[in-house]
C-alpha cells in the first residue's frame, strides 16, 4: 500500500535528537496510530512503551535490540519488531524513511 486513506494527521511534529529524527503521527479510524518519519545518519536509542513494528521504507541502518550483543543490518523494504517496555539502538548509515506502528 503506497498511501493511507481516511486518517487524521497530528500537525505538531515529533522531533528527536536535535532534529535528526522527525516524524508525524497518523491516527486511523479504528484509533490505531502510526508515525511516519525520517532519520538522518547517526546513532539513536529509543525506549518503547507499546510493542512497535518498524518498517524501513528506504535507507540503511544497523539495529541492536535491548539485551542483544550483535547488530543486524536493516535496509529499505525490511521491518523489525520491538517489544513493549524495551529499547533499541539504531546506527543509521543512510537517510532512512520509516513507518512505526504501535501494536496492541
Amino acid at each position: 500500500m503506497s498511501e493511507f486513506s481516511n486518517v487524521t494527521v497530528v500537525k505538531k511534529a515529533n522531533i528527536y535528537f536535535d532534529g535528526k529524527v522527525t516524524s508525524r503521527t497518523v491516527i486511523f479510524a479504528d484509533g490505531t496510530k502510526k508515525t511516519l518519519g525520517v532519520m538522518l545518519p547517526g546513532e539513536y536509542t529509543f525506549n518503547t512503551g507499546a510493542k512497535e513494528l518498524m518498517e524501513i521504507q528506504a535507507g540503511l541502518l544497523k539495529l541492536q535490540l535491548a539485551g542483544e550483543t550483535t547488530w543486524r543490518t536493516i535496509k529499505g523494504g525490511e521491518a523489525f519488531e520491538v517489544p513493549a517496555n524495551s529499547s533499541f539502538t539504531m546506527q543509521v548509515k543512510e537517510v532512512s524513511d520509516y513507518i512505526c506502528s504501535f501494536l496492541p
